[in-house]
């Protein structure tokens, strides 16, 4: 069951990242979710994968300094709640007539802002990612 288990991991990882990518330009995909699940699935199925991830040079520090702060940059914070209203107000005005889908996207639109919003804001002096770095990389 385990050389079952671990190829499957190893898929679910890639499937993720590629989620969490895509997540990272499209407003509606949650990018810090598949991030994370994707790091979790390398952990489990392949430590090449796993330490390339966590030191990769922006999906790393994105994952640890979420990891270890449960935050998010302000400047994401704006431009993936930006992106997400002007995608969602354009959809909603030139390509949805009927009313109900409408109401529907906005209802999203303020979910996932509300969603963005509650996390605490990340500020410079709070990002420990270079000791933790370290840290991985020694460990392993």
């Amino acid at each position: 069951m385990k050389r079952f288990i671990k190829p499957l991991l190893l898929l679910a990882g890639f499937l993720s990242l590629g989620l969490g990518i895509a997540g990272s330009v499209l407003p509606l995909l949650p990018t810090t979710p598949f991030l994370l699940l994707s790091a979790y699935c390398f952990m489990r199925s392949s430590e090449k994968f796993y330490s390339w991830l966590i030191n990769h040079k922006y999906l790393g520090t994105y994952i640890i300094n979420f990891q270890i702060n449960k935050a998010i940059p302000l400047r994401v914070k704006i431009v993936t709640i930006s992106m997400l209203w002007i995608t969602i107000l354009t959809s909603a005005i030139f390509f949805v007539s009927l009313l109900p889908v409408k109401i529907l996207l906005i209802a999203i639109a303020i979910a996932v802002s509300i969603h963005i919003a509650h996390y605490k804001t990340l500020r410079k002096e709070d990002t420990s990612y270079k000791t933790f770095r370290h840290k991985t990389i020694e460990y392993q």
